[in-house]
């Protein structure tokens, strides 16, 4: 559930000449409202996903300054206290910790006086990150409350300005979001992969680069291609190969298969999520099955963990010959597909 455009614009006023910082939230319709109303200020889109970031620049006009940093290096990369507004939406945060990493790179970001905007509902915690902007910026008001979603605001100070400078040398890049453990769901999958030694292999949505690297190991004559939509996550994937000190894999920024749509693979798998922007949805695995089936070499195997409920069958059937259950436990299934 998103938030009206028109809540959104009625509750920020956004001046032609300012300069907008939007927080991991490419995908609110919201953005190219505000885009709208700019002439000669700009938007600054610090974006973990790149398909949320090639969809919001779809939309938005040409003559429009727009520009791109990767969510995860916002502070790296940029100087501080050269925004005027920022808005983050919570609806698009994959969790608690990227939504505190938003706030710490508002408080870097805005000049002062100048004003951070967080809209969200009770069940994506806008209430307690309420609190933490109270804590940061010493002052937060609510503007709206609409059928569960609110927006407040905090007013930057110079002396959030001089913490969020301070807390941003805390910030270490994409361990910030580093994932403590191999999740149920991919270990289900490990188990159950058959990898041959020249397996010329694909892994669609490859997060951290667990699935790709276990597969990397096995395939020794062979080469792994791991793709992700997450900036932050090819940029984990990319320090745990260098960790491995594996030759046979890469990893790139690609949204589902596309940037590999010209390749054939004898192995394909994915571990697909199941909610975008909050919201569950089957949108995203389906297109993973079906961009799968068009790089897959004859007599090659697509395997897919998902939970149980989920009834991804049809859809592999309707792009694969021969399909089989082939691992799992009572929450989680292991599909194996060939053509």
């Amino acid at each position: 559930m998103t938030l009206q455009p028109q809540q959104l614009n009625d509750t920020i006023h956004i001046s032609p000449t300012k300069h907008i910082l939007i927080l991991n939230s490419a995908a609110d319709p919201f953005v190219s409202i505000a885009a709208q109303q700019l002439t000669s200020g700009a938007i600054t889109l610090a974006e973990d996903n790149i398909a949320s970031l090639h969809e919001a620049e779809r939309r938005i006009q040409p003559t429009t300054k727009l520009r791109h940093v990767a969510f995860h290096e916002y502070t790296q990369k940029e100087l501080p206290a050269t925004m005027d507004i920022a808005i983050m939406n919570l609806l698009y945060q994959p969790s608690k910790a990227w939504m505190t990493y938003g706030l710490q790179v508002a408080a870097y970001a805005l000049k002062s006086e100048a004003r951070l905007y967080v809209a969200g509902a009770k069940d994506r915690g806008i209430l307690s990150i309420a609190k933490q902007m109270q804590e940061i910026f010493g002052n937060v008001e609510t503007l709206l409350i609409s059928k569960g979603q609110r927006v407040v605001r905090s007013c930057q100070s110079r002396s959030s300005i001089n913490r969020g400078a301070s807390d941003a040398n805390a910030l270490y890049g994409p361990s910030v979001f580093a994932q403590g453990k191999l999740d149920e769901g991919t270990r289900l999958l490990i188990e159950a992969l058959e990898v041959q030694s020249t397996d010329e292999a694909l892994d669609i949505g490859c997060g951290a680069g667990y699935i790709g690297l276990n597969i990397a190991r096995l395939a020794s004559n062979g080469f792994v291609t791991m793709v992700d939509a997450s900036l932050v996550s090819v940029a984990l994937a990319r320090h745990n190969i260098a960790e491995s000190g594996l030759r046979n894999i890469s990893v790139l920024a690609g949204d589902g298969a596309q940037a590999v749509l010209s390749q054939r693979f004898d192995l394909v798998v994915t571990n697909p999520p199941f909610h975008q922007g909050g919201i569950q949805t089957t949108e995203i695995a389906e297109r993973f099955m079906r961009e799968g089936s068009q790089v897959l070499r004859p007599g090659g195997r697509f395997y897919l963990v998902a939970n149980r409920f989920l009834k991804y069958e049809p859809t592999l059937r309707a792009h694969f010959k021969k399909i089989n259950e082939v691992g799992g436990n009572t929450r989680f299934k292991v599909l194996r597909a060939s053509n």
